[in-house]
């Protein structure tokens, strides 16, 4: 690029950032010059080719420069300055590439562009050799349907190919060659091809050089490893036998199967099985062991040449993978491959000797004492060791003589013998190693030797150099026994189980959360094309057509990787630099003449590289200089204007040299390399901001090297000590393996950033990127969990055990420590160890430091500003932090040295710091004794109470302390509250007391907090006082309680007693989960009992109090009984319910009723669902007693006394057929005694009567007729039937008992009512919070507004009005809707108890008169409890008056009743206040199917009469049956209307006249309460006299001889099933105050419409 531009606006532009500086090769007196053209534009990236270059600018604009061959046809043309790609006008590049002549780039949207020469296809375009202008490239995916567009995420160019990096991570390329990585032999390849080997990896970088191709590739995850069998395949006896033998153990891996299958052939089948790369590769390894085979004679003598077959065998399959496409025309019977250099094998042996010799010598070298690690020493983790019985015996046999064993082998395929020899080979080539077997390995058999062999080419990798470092690595892991290792003494046996230091990687794993934030360290370098000049880095010369792994690079921690033409370089996160290839100018920076593996380029160590560029034969570097400035470093080719001054200082430089002109540079962010031109990205330090960033970077890459330095030459020598596990002891060495852990996690953090500032500095530069801010908790988290690995270390005195078994180890390497650890003067060891495990944490201060400087950088009032100002006080408020947590734990360490050793080792912890203690007599225990010894002790997490050899510890959480005043009590004291203990403290002085109660509270609120590792902001003072909270959520396990003894209880506490929501758990299984109020079961719980006996438990769900079971629960026992009721001091105590088994068990049962100390005691009903029997009496002490009734499946009906579960004395039987019995009975129903049997005829038998009913009666008296006499005497008897069972009144006392309790009355009315509102108030609120809390219920919306709804009471003080009134029915009908009311949850329980009683074998018709009266006995407790609630509520049968416009509006609802006044008579509108008018609309309708089945059962016989007769007369036409009915001709209707037409009613009309009363009465049916129904008579009868007015046309008055037809005819025509049922209902249960108004008169008509269809005569 020769300057030519002479415009000094361009030269003199005003861009701070982004200038662009080039020069040519090396001198002394070269000077770089600004790039012509390009004038006040920020250059952000740039590329080189060998005659041209690309750069992109701010704005997203692209500028060509050079040789632009294909924009005017000639090779050799030359534009005189930058020239702008219109193509891109209007679109955003975000990346630029040059390959040699041509060039591409990446737009925001990932779209490829490709322009330039492209007679090889390299720029995608078909049937072109040069491509002009920016043309893009179409890249999709064939395998999806349809093809799916891949975005592309960066460029690499070559000379005659392209590849493609997409967001996927995945490799694209086209172009010619194999560098390209495809499967094809068809070139040029125009269509963009996915480089198939390396899917599934993730891609982090490709470049590429002339013909070939690199990329930096994430390691993958290791997988699992599946270990060998034991145990043969087809005998299935052990593979490996031991046996003892005097004083040894034999150990032997002979196995012979008895089958016929051999052992190693089973292993070779499955060896086979696993995918070979090539079908070459594997003819090439037959050919290895064809070669091996014949080499061994019968005998199993060796022959001196069959060594020299392993090199040659490692050097064939390093070959290519799929070379086939281009040998498939080769055998493998002796020829030697097309591509070879050497004339025959015997060279190829010597040349791999030659490297063998070279690789053991440097690996000895580099590996020598202690000096830095070059290499990395980390196990790879994609080649997991093969487990296996062998593998475990030998390791531990190695392991118990202090011998490290830690090379990779495949152990199912080598005998014993065979890995001692594999191990014990001296460091030289194959034929060297072989040769130096003992006896023993010279008698192997010929397959063993074979499987030898076949153990080498397993190697993950199929190159040489390979191979030879994992020899070299089994050589200095040499594993020497004395004698043979088939012969173990027992005694090194035992050493096995002694505690040893467990194998710990220093390197992070990946897939960590900071790998998926930052660049990650864990990478492999993959290389692909031609290799004639080493360039592929796998140790031979070899061309590759698909990507294979260099694995020397492996643990390097590649960050970045460059391609020059026929070199190849890579950066690792320390700052090395690994170079391979041609160095036929120098260019890889040492002094070799071919590399064909990668070596350290020689740069001092001191000289920290962080970006190279590579051109065509020379390399630049940019490193760290002195102070703030930087370096830049030139190896190879010298490009000298002047020929004679070439000829004096030759043309290249094989050293990399610092180039002179480095401090003139202002900052340089990047360095490019290409042809023979190198660029520099220049930017301008203004206002301090690029220095900033420069010093950040450069101090966080040295940092990483010192981190590194430790790792290597102390952390992983030291972990390796023998016996340093049990001189450390158990607990050490795991705190000392997790410290280690977190500094390598730490240290690989401190990389990783380093190479995101690597990333930074070559991009935009926009501080609010910055991985330190950005992501600033990952930085501050690994900081806190290093420094806690440190401290739990140091107080668990592990400097001081970890500097005994070093004694040895760290005197040799002392100044080596000490430089490591930054300590000048003297010190001993212990403190130096201190001080390099806590150097990387005052690392943060750098950080703050930096992070305010950036700041300055900024105006105040911007937000980066700020930003920075905020996350420099968290970096500078945690290494405060972190300050004071050391010397807390130094503080814990020197109190642990001077207490007693017993308690020392009880009480300490890794993660205990002491925070007070008395020692000094500060604080002592109140009333203590003359010669009592008492030391407290406060700690981060407990507070210690200690006496002589005894101590107790009180846990933080559970810990409450009051200051006591010193005006009432004249001490100093303290109380210490515990949940089991409390007591007083006294201190010396009242500081001393404000120092404990201080230190108390702020430990008791941290631990509550958990707040003791927080990071308090700076400014504030963390020693303020702080006063825990007295409630609490706390974990405690009691230890003293008898009744909670070992119980553990996690919940709610207050002032040391557990109070609110919690679990308490005992040791045997019993759980309780629920509320607690003063340290017992208060409130709703749950409570489980395990019962083992019956393998189930027992379960209560329901409320307790003062730890009891009290109030209503559900018990489910383990036997399957469950209980649902009232509890009293854990006793099933009030009304409840026991169900005892199901249908299907031995004996099913049911009881309802009232229980009295877990006994059943007062009114209950008992279901014997076995025997088909229900009793509804008294019960004493779970017995029948008293009072009774049964009812059984088959009719039977007993009424009468009870005692001691069976029925004595009077009683009454009533059977199906009516047939009555009434006089004594024993023995559970035995007739015994005199009596009276009636018949159903009338005829009755006085006299005397014994036996059992239905199985046979011995009666001796008197057979009478029956006359009208005794036809009423029956009837009377009938009436009796009830008189021997429980009152109404008397029944279920316990539930109307229950709800006044709920009310706040210990008797029915006794109370205040304002007491009883609370109590519902909070019953509500209760309830709420419940199904709040609850996860299984919630609660609908229309429930929740039924309960908002209660919350407002009604006003019930004052003169009750009609408004009033209409306000309480309305707050009753919403009470009884929800359960959670008390009044609600009675009418449940009535409900419930109701239906238990009348439905199955209760539903017999005998017991409708006793439904009737429990229904109003109902009726008036519920009507005294809502008098209670509304005192000024009328009683009954009081009127309430009302308006006479209230009146006119509802008249069926208001009495007129008169008044005398001054002698005269004034009407006054009022109604009457009834239970029933008040109640029973919502009660009735609940008890209303039981009810009315009942009714239907009672009058079945006549209700048949009646539907016969009812079926008989709804024959007839309408007019006949009219007529029939004797109703007046003039009330027959003439015509009707039908679908608003009139029609004529016809002689055959049917269901026509009066159709609207018809419908209206048969809502009857549809509707629960008498008053409902009476109103549906009304609305008939209004009905017909609408449609007899319709015909008359005239006013009239109804006569009961005229009325009374009609609406006989409305009644039969209305069809309804069970009229006498609903008349029965309606005539029991109706309103008084109705009986004799209108609507009683018209329930008197419909009545004795009723009686005169069953006596109608049809004929």
């Amino acid at each position: 690029m020769d300057n030519q531009e002479q415009s000094s606006l361009e030269e003199d532009g005003d861009n701070r950032r982004g200038l662009v500086l080039f020069w040519r090769g090396y001198s002394n007196t070269i000077t770089p010059e600004r790039l012509p053209g390009l004038g006040a534009k920020v250059v952000l990236q740039a590329a080189l080719g060998v005659n041209h270059g690309v750069f992109l600018v701010e704005g997203g604009e692209v500028y060509s420069i050079g040789h632009l061959s294909s924009k005017n046809g000639s090779k050799n043309a030359h534009k005189p300055g930058p020239v702008l790609e219109k193509n891109f006008i209007g679109q955003r590049v975000a990346s630029v590439a040059a390959g040699s002549f041509h060039s591409g780039a990446v737009t925001v949207d990932g779209i490829a562009y490709m322009w330039g020469e492209n007679s090889a296809g390299q720029c995608a375009v078909a049937s072109k050799s040069q491509v002009s202008e920016p043309t893009p490239v179409n890249i999709s995916d064939p395998e999806t349907s349809p093809p799916q567009l891949i975005r592309v995420l960066q460029l690499a160019c070559g000379e005659q190919h392209t590849l493609a990096l997409s967001v996927r991570r995945e490799v694209w390329a086209w172009g010619s060659g194999c560098q390209l990585g495809l499967v094809t032999n068809v070139f040029p390849v125009i269509r963009p091809q996915k480089v198939e080997h390396l899917a599934g990896r993730i891609v982090l970088q490709v470049a590429c050089g002339a013909h070939h191709s690199l990329a930096l590739v994430q390691r993958l995850q290791p997988q699992e490893v599946k270990s060998i069998p034991e145990k043969c395949n087809q005998c299935h006896q052990l593979l490996i036998t031991m046996m003892d033998k005097e004083d040894h153990v034999i150990i032997s891996d002979n196995h012979y199967c008895p089958l016929g299958v051999a052992l190693m052939e089973t292993k070779s089948k499955r060896d086979t099985q696993s995918p070979n790369h090539t079908s070459l590769a594997s003819e090439e390894v037959h050919l290895s062991k064809s070669t091996v085979a014949g080499a061994v004679d019968t005998n199993g003598q060796t022959e001196e040449h069959v060594p020299d077959a392993a090199p040659s065998e490692a050097g064939d399959t390093t070959g290519n993978e799929q070379l086939n496409s281009q040998r498939t025309s080769e055998t493998v019977n002796g020829t030697r491959p097309r591509n070879s250099p050497y004339p025959d094998e015997e060279a190829v042996k010597e040349y791999f000797k030659k490297l063998s010799d070279q690789s053991h010598g440097e690996n000895n070298c580099r590996n020598s004492g202690f000096a830095p690690v070059q290499d990395g020493t980390e196990p790879d983790p994609e080649s997991p060791t093969v487990g296996s019985a062998l593998n475990n015996l030998v390791v531990s046999c190695a392991s118990a003589v202090g011998v490290k064993v830690a090379a990779t082998y495949e152990a199912g395929a080598l005998s014993l013998r065979k890995v001692m020899n594999y191990y014990s080979c001296s460091p030289q080539s194959g034929a060297a190693a072989l040769a130096g077997l003992p006896v023993e390995g010279l008698k192997e058999t010929r397959e063993e030797q074979v499987k030898l062999e076949e153990s080498m080419q397993g190697k993950k990798s199929s190159s040489l150099v390979d191979i030879r470092e994992e020899e070299s690595e089994g050589a200095r892991r040499r594993l020497s026994l004395p004698g043979l290792l088939s012969q173990v003494s027992p005694r090194l046996l035992r050493k096995v189980g002694r505690a040893k230091m467990r194998n710990l990687a220093l390197t992070p794993t990946a897939g960590t959360e900071a790998d998926t934030l930052l660049p990650s360290l864990q990478t492999e370098v993959w290389s692909w094309g031609r290799g004639k000049e080493g360039q592929l880095g796998h140790g031979d010369i070899l061309a590759r057509l698909q990507p294979l792994c260099i694995k020397s690079l492996n643990n390097k921690e590649v960050i970045q990787v460059t391609a020059g033409a026929n070199h190849s370089l890579a950066m690792t996160a320390k700052s090395q630099v690994y170079s391979w290839g041609s160095n036929s100018y120098g260019q890889l920076g040492h002094k070799e003449s071919l590399s064909t593996v990668p070596r350290l380029a020689k740069i001092s160590e001191d000289v920290l590289v962080w970006d190279l560029a590579a051109g065509q034969e020379h390399t630049v570097f940019l490193a760290d200089g002195d102070g703030t400035q930087q370096s830049l470093y030139y190896s190879g080719r010298l490009n000298f204007q002047d020929d004679a001054l070439a000829e004096g200082n030759g043309t290249s430089l094989h050293q990399p040299v610092q180039l002179c002109f480095s401090p003139a540079f202002d900052y340089v962010s990047k360095v490019i390399a290409g042809g023979q031109c190198c660029l520099a990205v220049v930017d301008k330090n203004v206002m301090g901001y690029i220095a900033s960033l420069h010093e950040l970077s450069s101090s966080e890459r040295k940092f990483y090297v010192k981190l590194s330095n430790i790792k290597s030459q102390i952390l992983r020598p030291l972990l390796s000590l023998d016996n340093l596990g049990c001189a450390l002891g158990g607990t050490t060495s795991q705190l000392l393996q997790e410290m280690t852990s977190r500094f390598s996690k730490l240290c690989y953090l401190i990389g990783q950033h380093g190479a995101s500032l690597n990333n930074f500095l070559h991009g935009a530069k926009k501080v609010a990127t910055l991985a330190m801010l950005e992501h600033a908790d990952l930085f501050l988290d690994s900081y806190k969990e290093y420094c806690d690995g440190v401290c739990n270390f140091l107080v668990m005195g592990g400097f001081q055990q970890l500097a005994k078994p070093t004694i040895d180890f760290f005197p040799k390497n002392h100044e080596l420590l000490r430089s490591l650890a930054e300590v000048n003067e003297d010190m001993p060891l212990t403190d130096i160890l201190h001080c390099l495990f806590y150097l990387p944490i005052q690392h943060l201060q750098d950080y703050s430091r930096v992070l305010l400087k950036f700041a300055t950088c900024f105006e105040v009032t911007m937000p980066e500003y700020q930003k920075l100002q905020d996350i420099s006080s968290k970096y500078e408020a945690l290494a405060l932090h972190l300050n004071r947590k050391r010397k807390e734990a130094e503080f814990t360490l020197s109190f642990w040295r001077t207490f007693p050793g017993k308690m020392t080792d009880s009480l300490r912890r890794p993660d205990r710091r002491l925070l007070c203690e008395s020692s000094n007599k500060g604080l002592t225990l109140q009333n203590a004794g003359r010669f009592s010894v008492n030391w407290f002790i406060l700690f981060n997490d407990a507070f210690v109470h200690a006496q002589f050899s005894t101590h107790h510890i009180f846990p933080l959480s559970t810990l409450w302390v009051e200051p006591l005043s010193e005006e009432t009590c004249g001490m100093n004291g303290l109380k210490i509250i515990s949940p089991e203990e409390q007591f007083i403290l006294v201190a010396s002085t009242p500081l001393e007391k404000t120092k404990w109660l201080r230190a108390l509270s702020q430990a008791v609120d941290q631990a509550l907090k958990g707040t003791h590792d927080d990071v308090a902001p700076t400014g504030v003072n963390v020693q303020r006082l702080l006063d825990p909270p007295v409630s609490r959520t706390a974990t405690y396990t009691f230890y003293k309680d008898v009744r909670l003894k070992d119980a553990k209880y996690k919940g709610r506490w207050l002032s040391g007693k557990p109070h609110g929501k919690g679990l308490l758990t005992w040791p045997d299984g019993r759980v309780y989960s629920g509320m607690f109020k003063n340290g017992f079961e208060d409130g709703c719980g749950e409570y489980t009992v395990p019962n083992k006996t019956q393998n189930n438990a027992n379960h209560y769900q329901g409320h307790w109090k003062d730890g009891k079971m009290h109030g209503y629960g559900i018990y489910s026992y383990s036997t399957g009984e469950v209980y649902e009721g009232m509890f009293q001091d854990n006793m099933r105590h009030g009304h409840g319910m026991m169900r005892s088994g199901k249908l299907t068990s031995s004996s099913p049962s049911m009881f309802i009723g009232q229980w009295v100390q877990d006994r059943r005691t007062g009114y209950g009903v008992f279901d014997d669902i076995t025997r088909g029997e229900k009793y509804m009496g008294m019960w004493v002490d779970d017995l029948r007693q008293g009072c009774g009734v049964v009812v059984t499946q088959f009719g039977l009906y007993y009424e009468g006394m009870f005692s001691a579960n069976k029925m004595m004395g009077r009683g009454i039987l009533l059977s199906e057929d009516d047939t009555c019995y009434e006089g004594e009975f024993s023995d559970d129903w035995m007739l015994n005694g005199k009596g009276t049997l009636n018949m159903p005829n009338g005829d009755y038998i006085e006299g005397t009567f014994c036996g059992e009913w239905g199985s046979g009666i011995k009666i001796t008296g008197t057979y009478l007729k029956s006359n009208a006499f005794e036809a009423e005497k029956e009837k009377t008897a009938r009436k009796k039937l009830g008189s021997l069972a429980v009152p109404s009144d008397e029944k279920w006392k316990a539930v109307f008992e229950e709800c006044w309790h709920q009310l706040g009355c210990e008797t029915a009315g006794q109370g205040e009512v304002w007491k009883a509102w609370d109590s519902i108030a909070v019953a509500l609120t209760t309830s709420r919070r419940q199904y709040k809390d609850s996860s299984l219920d919630t609660m609908s919306r229309s429930q929740t507004q039924t309960l908002e709804s209660l919350e407002v009471i009604p006003q019930y003080v004052g003169p009750m009005t009609m408004e009033k009134y209409e306000n309480i029915k309305k707050y009753l009908m919403k009470a009884c809707d929800t359960s959670l009311h008390p009044l609600g949850k009675l009418v449940e329980t009535l409900v419930a108890v109701y239906r238990m009683t009348y439905v199955g074998v209760g539903a017999s018709r005998r017991l409708l008169p006793q439904a009737v009266k429990e229904i109003k006995s109902y009726l008036k407790h519920i009507f005294q409890i809502v008098r209670f609630l509304f005192p000024d509520l009328p009683e009954e049968g009081s009127v309430i008056t009302c308006t006479a416009s209230e009146a006119d509006a509802h008249p069926h609802l208001y009495l007129q009743t008169s008044v005398k006044d001054s002698g005269s008579e004034s009407p006054v509108f009022g109604m009457m206040v009834t239970s029933s008018g008040l109640l029973l609309p919502m009660l009735l309708p609940r008890l209303y199917p039981p009810l009315f089945t009942l009714y239907a059962l009672e009058n079945e016989r006549e209700e048949d009469v009646y539907w016969d007769c009812v079926l008989r007369l709804n024959k007839q036409p309408d007019l006949a049956l009219l007529s029939f009915l004797g109703v007046q001709q003039k009330f027959w209707p003439m015509a009707v209307r039908s679908l608003g037409e009139k029609e004529k009613v016809l002689s055959n009309s049917k269901d026509s006249c009066f159709s609207t009363a018809v419908e209206c009465l048969q809502q009857i049916s549809t509707t629960f309460t008498p008053a409902d129904k009476l109103k549906v008579i009304q609305q008939t009868f209004e009905d017909i006299t609408q449609e007899v007015l319709g015909i008359l046309q005239q006013d009239f008055l109804w006569s009961m001889d005229d009325l009374f037809p009609v609406f006989l005819y409305v009644v039969l025509r209305a069809r309804i099933r069970n009229l006498g049922s609903e008349v029965h209902l309606i005539e029991d249960l109706m309103d008084p105050c109705l009986q004799h108004g209108e609507q009683g008169i018209m329930f008197t008509t419909l009545k004795a419409c009723y009686f005169q269809i069953q006596n109608e005569k049809l004929t």
